[in-house]
């Protein structure tokens, strides 16, 4: 007898998930330092967001490259542009975040300031889309049984 059989999966495996679970936690943690920092000027709170901020990027930098590779060899490759989207999602995350750092470099006021928040915003935004493109939807995979 011959059937098919349909799954329906993400397109990222389970450390895909685990490295991308970084940015979307460090990012909005960021944000919510550099609006701490708007509220009471406690110049520590800069400190830590340019620690968030750096260590959002560097998974960032890692979610980019897997995301890049699987474009080629892995499951994103099946998913109809989905996981082309999901890379161009991912890059500008990661150059916003680069940005970000930057921004956060300066000294004192103007590490936040309107320009760190704007960033850590779209920063968090940015995340918060790759993990809904990665696991919010899935595709179909047919086998004949």
């Amino acid at each position: 007898m011959d059937r098919t059989v349909t799954r329906a999966r993400s397109f990222a495996n389970p450390l895909h998930a685990t490295l991308l679970a970084f940015p979307v936690a460090l990012f909005p943690s960021a944000l919510l330092s550099d609006l701490t920092y708007w509220r009471t000027a406690e110049i520590q709170w800069t400190n830590f967001s340019s620690w968030l901020i750096a260590g959002a990027d560097v998974f960032a930098g890692l979610v980019c490259a897997w995301a890049l590779i699987g474009l080629f060899v892995g499951r994103a490759r099946h998913s109809r542009g989905r996981g082309t989207i999901y890379f161009v999602v991912v890059a500008a995350m990661f150059v916003l975040g680069v940005l970000n750092a930057f921004q956060h470099a300066r000294d004192g006021w103007h590490s936040v300031g309107p320009m760190g928040l704007v960033l850590s915003t779209l920063c968090t935004i940015l995340a918060l889309v790759a993990a809904l493109l990665a696991y919010g939807g899935t595709f179909s995979v047919e086998k004949r049984a």
